[in-house]
């Protein structure tokens, strides 16, 4: 999605990286597959990408548009999806590397990791 930007887009202007984005509103949009933070002003700056098999939620990859790199973005997003997973019943498998490190830095949300079957 963001590739435009990583080709230097011009209109892109870089947000210093001590900012913290604790503002974002994380929504899900089950038609996309995927959870959204969404700026004050609406705009999509990053999203994690899931599918649903059964009662898992699978996290496939996550994504932060570069302008919000080093915020908290991605934390937020990804605690307030598994947030949402929990209140919802199901658990969650991770193979996007970025949601698997953040469960593996959050032993409490290690109940929602769905145990292998052999």
């Amino acid at each position: 999605m963001w590739s435009v930007w990583h080709r230097g887009y011009r209109g892109a202007r870089p947000m210093p990286h001590h900012r913290v984005m604790t503002d974002v509103q994380v929504r899900d949009a089950p038609g996309d597959h995927r959870f959204e933070a969404v700026s004050p002003e609406g705009v999509v700056v990053a999203f994690s990408m899931y599918d649903v098999v059964g009662t898992t939620v699978v996290f496939t990859h996550t994504e932060v548009d570069p302008r919000f790199e080093g915020q908290g973005v991605a934390s937020t997003l990804v605690k307030s999806a598994l947030d949402a997973v929990r209140a919802s019943g199901q658990d969650v498998v991770a193979y996007c590397p970025y949601v698997k490190a953040w469960l593996a830095r959050h032993p409490d949300y290690q109940d929602l990791v769905r145990a292998a079957t052999s």
